[in-house]
């Protein structure tokens, strides 16, 4: 549902046993959130005013934000004006989606002085509005000029409220009002006629009382309920249900119970999630996007790297061409000839060498002897090249396989920091500040206060499996924390994550205790909604890593092999 007209007015009515609240600190954490403490009856509340266009909002919150070092120009604007004052009202017109928040206070020589704040939330129109006492405006979050609008918002300037071309829902007295208007209007869509009332809503409301199409009937029915949601706005009798559908969502509800500031607490719940989830997907795929460029980029390479191999394929036909003709060249006549006919002393067989006609067979022969030479050193130094392009590719998927399965920002910053370190070593990849390792909660498991070490965490029949969630991870849990009596498991020739088993002084686990071990690794791998995984097995004391190998990548003799079902279990 929308942060509409009618979910605004639920809000502000919330809002309203905040009058007489002192503003005392004011934020701006970002270039779209203005944050307003209060202090009213020995306690504090903040208010979160949001315009960013796709989580506009105004609520209490819970849930505070890091501000800058330095305060942006409408903070200290807002401080200037407001801090000290009380608040007078909070109110809403109709059911348009703008709260106005007057103030009123006393200057440094005891005169009374009233401010009013509007906070707009349209959209990508979205704003707030600092106006004096004569409604004419200090400051704004933005500036709009009239030519990109219909109205201009800068400071000196008359405050005007944005035009509607809609009806007032609030107006309609009775249902024939209703349906006169919005038979007149010619649209089939409600929220297209009466402003405040978003299609969201229009379309839960319908769901809710079971109506698949409108007619008389079921217009008044959804205009009565329409109109007892708006009624109870007024009251705190209402109640958000979340409900599924292709996006997390949630809609007003009818409630017999009022609990102060429920709506507002629910909304700042919901929406703080929504933000962390789409920073987590924003984080994810900017780093997801930077490796899926470098893979491309070593694919490619590979390509030049197999054209180059497949050119080295003749080259023992040159030393042969070579040899041949010097072995002959007693009866070759010294002339500038385009082919020679000789006998493959291998073979027994006559074979047709060309030659270049530029040159004498003698010369031919020493041009065939640098070319086999050409192409052998070749051979020797792209044959490395692939080797090592293998490894990366093979290490950029195992990237790759760790971000997809990543959930949680934490997990992606931790990932993030390994390719800092492996992959772009001298490069300043930026993309979120603040999201290092130093802000990571390390685990009372870790032997390495430098390491940030949370594996997964199972336990099978009184027995722990420990799951890496990263390749550092990996290593330090295979490597460093594991004794070199447990189990290491690991998806043979797919990439997952590694599991120990910890023994301890337990008896050696039995098969059945190994396949399960075995079902959750293959589950934490490429290969999770396969059928038949192979799993390997072995002591950790017979995994190792070669030097210079990439995080994660490991060699281990002495396994065993089990092919399982994958389970989360």
């Amino acid at each position: 549902m929308a942060f509409d007209g009618i979910v605004t007015k639920a809000i502000a009515s919330e809002l309203q046993p905040l009058c007489g609240a002192r503003i005392d600190k004011i934020f701006q954490p970002n270039k779209n959130t203005i944050l307003l403490g209060f202090y009213l009856h020995n306690s504090n509340y903040l208010l979160n005013i949001c315009i960013d266009p796709q989580n506009y909002r105004i609520n209490l919150t819970t849930h505070p934000k890091s501000n800058p070092k330095i305060a942006p120009n409408f903070c200290m604007v807002l401080r200037k004006h407001l801090l000290g004052l009380h608040i007078k009202n909070i109110i809403t017109y109709n059911l348009e989606r703008i709260v106005t928040i007057d103030f009123e206070g006393f200057d440094e020589v005891d005169d009374i002085i009233s401010k009013r704040l509007i906070v707009e939330l349209m959209g990508k129109h979205c704003n707030i509005i600092l106006l004096d006492e004569q409604n004419i405006i200090i400051d704004s979050l933005r500036h709009i000029y009239k030519e990109d609008s219909t109205r201009t918002i800068l400071p000196h300037t008359k405050y005007n409220y944005p035009t509607v071309e809609k009806y007032n829902f609030l107006n309609c007295l009775s249902f024939q009002d209703f349906y006169q208007k919005f038979s007149l209007s010619g649209s089939n869509s409600i929220s297209d006629v009466f402003n405040g009332i978003s299609k969201s809503f229009v379309l839960a409301s319908m769901d809710y009382l079971g109506i698949n199409t409108l007619n008389l009937l079921t217009l008044e029915n959804l205009y009565n309920y329409i109109q007892k949601i708006i009624y109870r706005t007024d009251s705190g009798l209402l109640d958000f249900q979340i409900i599924q559908s292709k996006k997390k969502d949630y809609v007003l509800r009818e409630s017999n119970i009022s609990t102060p500031f429920h709506l507002n607490f629910f909304l700042d719940d919901f929406y703080n999630q929504k933000e962390t989830l789409d920073d987590f997907y924003n984080y994810r795929d900017s780093v997801l996007k930077k490796i899926l460029e470098l893979l491309k980029k070593y694919q490619k390479r590979l390509y030049h790297i197999d054209e180059k191999l497949r050119s080295c394929e003749n080259m023992e036909q040159y030393q042969l061409y070579g040899e041949l003709i010097t072995a002959n060249l007693y009866q070759i006549k010294d002339e500038k000839i385009k082919e020679i006919t000789l006998k493959n002393y291998y073979t027994n067989q006559n074979i047709l060498i060309p030659l270049d006609d530029k040159y004498t067979p003698s010369t031919n022969a020493k041009l065939f002897f640098k070319k086999y030479h050409k192409l052998k050193n070749t051979l020797e130094i792209v044959t490395k090249q692939k080797e090592e392009t293998l490894l990366q590719l093979n290490y950029l998927e195992s990237i790759i396989y760790e971000l997809e399965n990543s959930h949680s920002i934490i997990e992606v910053s931790e990932i993030y920091e390994e390719i800092i370190e492996n992959l772009f070593p001298t490069e300043n990849m930026q993309m979120y500040k603040g999201k290092t390792k130093e802000k990571i909660r390390k685990s009372s498991l870790t032997k390495n206060k430098l390491v940030s070490f949370n594996p997964i965490k199972y336990t099978i029949d009184g027995y722990t499996l420990l799951i890496g969630r990263n390749n550092k991870e990996n290593d330090y849990l295979t490597l460093k924390y594991a004794k070199k009596t447990d189990l290491w498991f690991h998806t043979k020739d797919i990439h997952g994550s590694h599991g120990i088993l910890q023994l301890d002084s337990k008896n050696f686990p039995d098969n059945s205790i190994l396949i399960k071990c075995c079902e959750i690794v293959a589950y934490h791998s490429k290969a999770k909604y396969s059928s038949n995984v192979p799993v390997d097995i072995c002591e950790t004391k017979y995994v190792k890593k070669p030097n210079g190998a990439k995080p994660g990548m490991v060699i281990y003799t002495n396994n065993k092999t089990f092919y399982v079902q994958p389970r989360n279990k």
